[in-house]
């Protein structure tokens, strides 16, 4: 089954999914049954069975449940993270360097490999091994080492731009982490992530649950 053909709320569980796999790989397990896994993502145990029949051919081992390295394997296999996909990133500031300091991006496919920056204090840098160039040489080094993915963390005046240069040095998918309404090149993939609007939604419901309890007191003491 293709990723079109899956829904999304199944796709969606997939990372967890592996990301729970990978720890328990980690610690020695050889073996996981669906309920077990249920009880970490969570979900039931009947739609644990369902998403990873869709992925994995393995039935599972009656009393042992499924091979994790397998179903490690099988996972990553349909979510393409057993082909790394090389990226850059352009905006060598907080947000970017943090981007090529993290090493979690190759669990889930994604091998950022450098990164471009107008800044001269900034070009040159290093950080885990990865160079910062000057913005300038950018669609030379996507077009030589056939780069396909990039991840803009400029600041909101630049974006559009660099959503621009990205298309016409060949990128085919961004991951867009300025605050700014981009006009998207045709043939090109775009995933923007608010900061801004995560952090006001997340503050939302700790106000609302706020409110809620201070009617439960309310309630309470009348």
């Amino acid at each position: 089954m293709g990723v079109q053909e899956m829904s999304r709320a199944t796709i969606g569980r997939m990372p967890l999914y592996l990301r729970f796999l990978q720890e328990e790989n980690q610690k020695g397990e050889k073996y996981i049954s669906s309920a077990v896994i249920a009880q970490n993502i969570p979900v039931s145990a009947v739609l644990v069975r369902k998403d990873l029949a869709q992925v994995s051919s393995q039935p599972g081992k009656p009393r042992l449940g499924f091979e994790v390295v397998r179903l490690i394997a099988d996972i990553e296999k349909f979510l393409g993270y057993d082909n790394l996909s090389d990226a850059v990133v352009v905006g060598a500031g907080g947000l970017g360097k943090a981007f090529l300091g993290y090493e979690g991006f190759k669990n889930n496919g994604l091998n950022i490999v450098a990164a471009f920056d107008v800044s001269p204090e900034t070009i040159g840098e290093k950080i885990a091994g990865k160079t910062v160039y000057p913005l300038e040489e950018f669609e030379d080094f996507v077009r030589e080492n056939q780069i396909n993915i990039g991840i803009i963390t400029v600041p909101k005046s630049a974006a559009q731009e660099t959503l621009d240069r990205m298309a016409r040095a060949g990128i085919k998918a961004v991951w867009n982490f300025a605050p700014a309404p981009l006009h998207v090149p045709k043939g090109v993939i775009l995933k923007n992530e608010d900061l801004s609007a995560s952090l006001a939604l997340l503050a939302g419901e700790l106000s609302k649950g706020a409110f809620n309890r201070r009617l439960v007191l309310q309630k309470r003491n009348a």
